[in-house]
């Protein structure tokens, strides 16, 4: 039951994520109160670990830690209690610790204890001289160990801690990267991103299981890692369903990506919802200092998501890869004011003819997109993207109403021909797409007759209730309807 209770205690110690954090004028300001009222040389606030007593804060103490064997205030953590030693000396326990060979004579220590009872370690002072304390100077050490559990829940609650996991989470995980870089910069160092599932299965275990279903996930994926990682390495929950840690400083990528395959089978292997989960990782080198922590961040994230079309499951960042996906994003952001822009848009007419006769008959229009820093962009490469957004309708909406206005003018001139339009599916899911239509029509004075709506089958399927519905609507008004599954939507050739 002792070692269950100590597993606990150390448990809840690591929950918190104290151990080996930089120094904090919160934490120091307490520990320079204890030593005055005291009016001692040396105060510590001493958290008991699995094999050592280490200082968040320390007064008069040079070192960061000393071993917990006989130490007080691992006697302090484990009891709960409040400890005073008027003389180091005269203890049979303590006369042959490390801190009475050091020359400290007097201890006092009282216990920062958690809501649950666990006891982490002690706010704690010590002399030079034996001496005694009075209640009032022992009343004051207890009301500061408080303070200082109340600094340590602060600090857990504000932000820094994941309330699910217990883990610092991504705003503590860009912090410590640049605490890393400002510490030890210029080193190449490997960040690891572990990525539980895709968000279609994420999506499909909360309707079917509640989002108790996600918790479970994390929670048991927490306690792997720590597990396998061990208390040596700070794990990150950084997002609903992801973990980051940086690798050993010691370790090449090649070794890396070989233990990275290996934890990976164990998560999986651990894993409740093994059969419903597609755990992935990813892996991206950085140079402390130099790479800033949200790129780490980000590039981590992008091996991670290649990773899900690796044989292995791991995947390392790919610079290419990257650009690739950044132009996707940029076009895709720029397209949005090229639409609201004139210039950057226009239509350009493939005309049909009549074999017989060598008579244009009809004509289909085609969007082209010249970007005012990139050129002519293809249209295979920004059409499947934005059919993919919002940016979809409107974008039918432009090609409709810069169709028609042509068309109307041909119409104008006495000129005959029929005007091919392409519609994405995101159209045929608009409720008003067949009255819009025909509001164009109207607005251009061009007769139903004269156009033609191209959709794909698999627009038609994706909803085929609602998009038969809109057009049999588009029919009743006599517009024309193709069913064209070659090319790529409004840039079809």
């Amino acid at each position: 039951m002792a070692d269950q209770n100590e597993e606990a205690r150390l448990d809840a110690l690591y929950k918190l994520n104290l151990l080996d954090t930089a120094p904090s004028e919160s934490f120091d300001r307490i520990t320079r109160m204890a030593s005055q009222i005291f009016g001692l040389p040396i105060s510590a606030v001493s958290l008991t670990d699995r094999d050592r007593q280490w200082f968040k804060s320390r007064v008069g103490v040079a070192h960061m830690s000393i071993p917990r064997e006989k130490a007080p205030c691992a006697r302090v953590a484990e009891s709960a209690e409040t400890v005073l030693i008027p003389d180091l000396l005269a203890d049979d326990c303590y006369r042959t610790s490390i801190l009475a060979a050091q020359g400290v004579r007097f201890y006092a220590g009282a216990p920062l204890t958690t809501r649950d009872g666990f006891g982490l370690g002690a706010l704690c002072v010590l002399g030079t001289e034996p001496r005694t304390a009075t209640t009032a100077e022992m009343a004051a050490l207890d009301d500061l160990a408080k303070m200082v559990m109340s600094q340590i829940e602060l600090q857990h609650a504000f932000g820094r801690i994941d309330p699910l996991s217990g883990l610092p989470n991504r705003t503590q995980f860009v912090d410590d990267l640049d605490d890393l870089g400002h510490d030890n910069p210029g080193h190449p160092r490997l960040a690891v991103l572990v990525d539980l599932a895709r968000s279609e299965q994420l999506n499909t275990g909360v309707r079917v299981m509640g989002s108790g279903y996600i918790d479970d996930m994390v929670q048991e994926a927490t306690r792997t890692l720590r597990a396998i990682l061990g208390p040596d390495r700070t794990i990150y929950h950084i997002a609903a369903t992801q973990f980051a840690f940086v690798a050993a400083p010691d370790i090449d990528e090649e070794a890396c990506v070989a233990e990275l395959g290996t934890l990976l089978e164990q998560l999986r292997t651990a894993s409740n919802a093994r059969f419903v989960m597609s755990a992935t990782i990813g892996l991206a080198p950085f140079v402390t200092g130099q790479t800033p922590s949200r790129d780490v961040l980000r590039t981590a994230q992008n091996a991670a998501m290649d990773a899900r079309a690796s044989e292995t499951g791991v995947s390392v960042y790919s610079l290419s890869k990257d650009g690739a996906h950044r132009r996707r994003f940029d076009l895709l952001n720029d397209f949005g004011a090229a639409l609201d822009q004139p210039g950057q848009l226009r239509l350009v007419f493939q005309p049909r003819l009549d074999l017989a006769t060598g008579a244009c008959v009809g004509a289909e229009g085609l969007l082209r997109w010249s970007h005012p820093t990139l050129g002519n962009v293809p249209p295979g490469e920004f059409i499947p993207i934005v059919e993919q957004t919002s940016l979809a309708r409107a974008t039918t909406a432009w090609v409709l109403d810069a169709g028609l206005k042509q068309l109307g003018i041909w119409c104008a001139a006495g000129r005959r021909i029929r005007l091919s339009l392409n519609v994405s599916a995101a159209n045929l899911d608009e409720a008003d797409f067949a009255q819009k239509v025909q509001l164009y029509l109207l607005k251009h004075r061009v007769r139903a007759a004269m156009l033609e709506l191209e959709v794909t089958e698999s627009a038609v399927m994706e909803n085929s209730g609602r998009a038969a519905g809109q057009l049999a609507a588009l029919d009743d008004a006599g517009i024309q309807l193709a069913i064209d599954d070659f090319g790529t939507g409004y840039s079809s050739l």
